[in-house]
């Protein structure tokens, strides 16, 4: 056996079957590039599902983290540190908001925007205790706990899970009319992805933000936008609501927060929101400890410089443009996606997505499926030209050589 077959057939002996990996093992990395156990060079057009924005093993990012490994990385927030009130102001202020509650990953912080709608709806807007409700969208992907996937509409994220976390309504995504139907008065927020990530990178009817936004202030509602994949650079923008010009109560933030070093996740929101918890009511031991902070800060000041947005806007109209040109004759029945970010749907006759994955990996390029015959593309921002280039090269040669 290779050194590649023993590792995989010891993690499939010792690790839980939770995920189903292409058959690379990755020893390093660095940009966009990934080698294996073998030697072998992978082009990364993954990047973490948008964790690695900023590429592998980004050198302003180590060293930040290298410096802060060397003084203090955990106090528990039962102490104070030097770097929390840095934190929490710089990210407050580049999503324009007031207050942060720092977590660690995404799925830890939609839990936690879960709870502090809740909270705000019955010390703020006056719902009757146990009476809470939040409305969220079908197809969407917020995390796999057990509260997550009870508004799930994905079978292989609920079956064998129930019971299930009452307290939800859920609406077709891009749909005003079944929004403005399922507001009531004890709805306390809507949670929305701007961009579906993993139901393959599904953009809304253009409008549908701004109305929801619409909808919501009419109605006492809080509006939390779900950035943890599209946020922070990823489709051009710093946030994907920003698209439409609309600027939620809440984001919830995660992934290329902690650029690909340490899970950081927060929800970001107003004083009256997020003033609405007391000492003891939540908590996280490792929450806004002081390596994860010191990344964070990092990864905040170059967001600021606008330089990771920029490219990926460049970019991904780069990536846009040559993937049209693969629909019909090119075996591309449709494209979806914003900035440096797309779902392709791959005619079924020449593959599945797992099929198209693995011959991709057979060219040195990892991507993955999601939902039958879509491939996502996810670039670290930091890709060259030259190199996502050739990237889609060995996209458009795979499709032309199953056709």
């Amino acid at each position: 056996m290779t050194a590649t077959e023993d590792l995989i057939a010891a993690a499939d002996a010792h690790s839980a079957p939770t995920y189903s990996p292409l058959p690379v093992v990755v020893a390093s990395a660095e940009g966009a590039w990934m080698t294996d156990v073998e030697g072998r060079r992978y082009l990364d057009l993954l990047a973490g599902y948008s964790a690695l924005n900023f590429g592998h093993t980004n050198r302003r990012l180590v060293e930040a983290a290298r410096r802060q490994l060397e003084r203090v990385t955990l106090t528990s927030r039962a102490f104070h540190h030097d770097r929390y009130a840095a934190f929490c102001a710089e990210l407050a202020e580049l999503c324009g908001m007031e207050m942060v509650l720092p977590v660690n990953t995404g799925v830890e912080a939609v839990e936690s925007a879960v709870k502090t709608a809740r909270k705000w709806g019955y010390r703020v807007k006056g719902v009757p205790a146990g009476m809470a409700k939040i409305v969220v969208a079908g197809g969407n992907f917020h995390g796999r706990t057990t509260t997550v996937i009870s508004f799930s509409t994905d079978p292989e994220a609920r079956a064998d899970f129930g019971p299930y976390t009452p307290g939800f309504e859920i609406v077709p995504y891009g749909d005003l009319t079944a929004m403005r139907s399922a507001l009531s008065e004890n709805t306390v927020a809507v949670l929305l992805e701007p961009v579906q990530g993993e139901s393959g990178v599904i953009v809304p009817p253009a409008g549908y933000l701004p109305g929801v936004r619409e909808l919501t202030r009419e109605r006492n509602v809080l509006f939390i936008a779900d950035e943890v994949q599209s946020g922070l650079g990823r489709t051009g923008r710093t946030f994907a609501c920003e698209h439409e010009g609309v600027e939620p109560d809440a984001y919830v933030l995660g992934k290329a927060l902690g650029g690909g070093i340490v899970p950081v996740s927060a929800v970001v929101s107003s004083a009256e929101v997020l003033g609405v918890f007391r000492p003891g009511e939540h908590g996280s031991t490792f929450g806004g400890n002081p390596l994860a902070c010191a990344v964070a800060l990092e990864v905040i000041a170059m967001l600021r410089s606008g330089e990771f947005q920029a490219r990926a806007a460049a970019l991904g109209e780069r990536m846009h443009r040559r993937l049209a040109g693969l629909r019909g004759t090119g075996g591309v029945t449709a494209v979806r996606g914003r900035g440096l970010w797309a779902g392709v749907d791959v005619d079924p006759r020449l593959g599945t997505g797992r099929e198209v994955s693995e011959r991709l990996m057979d060219r040195g390029v990892l991507v993955k499926d999601t939902h039958g015959s879509t491939v996502r593309l996810a670039p670290p921002l930091v890709i060259g030209e030259q190199d996502l280039d050739w990237g889609l090269d060995q996209l458009a040669a795979v499709l032309e050589d199953a056709g």
